[in-house]
């Protein structure tokens, strides 16, 4: 499906935009509530760890939409695929609330794309 695609690409975005930010790019107005203009040495663990989650969302996606083998079987695939769009989706409304403008107005959107397309290819799955 082509919504794998779109929301594999955007969650790309997002990998990427975690690599500035781990490399010390001031974007930390886009994440965590916009706290950090730049994140403090000791918080870029975290977000090594949320990159590689969003590497891992992003495959699974890719599964759901058959651009991938799947790496678990047909049923464990489609419960994570819908428990990641239950995720993204909890995701998006935490984004809505955020104090940080680019926080509420980029990344809400980005996430609430993100899970609609997670939803279409975890339910078809």
């Amino acid at each position: 499906m082509m919504t794998a695609i779109i929301g594999a690409v955007l969650l790309m975005v997002v990998v990427v935009m975690s690599i500035a930010l781990i490399l010390g790019a001031p974007l930390g107005a886009f994440t965590l509530g916009g706290r950090f203009k730049v994140f403090p040495p000791k918080l870029r663990l975290v977000l090594a760890t949320q990159m590689l989650m969003q590497l891992f969302f992003a495959a699974i996606l890719l599964q759901l939409g058959g651009h991938m083998a799947p790496w678990f079987s047909h049923q464990v695939t489609k419960v994570i695929g819908i428990v990641l769009a239950a995720y993204l989706t909890l995701n998006s409304f935490a984004n809505l609330a955020s104090k940080s403008k680019q926080e509420k107005y980029v990344m809400t959107p980005l996430s609430v794309v993100t899970a609609i397309c997670y939803w279409i290819n975890a339910l078809a799955f």
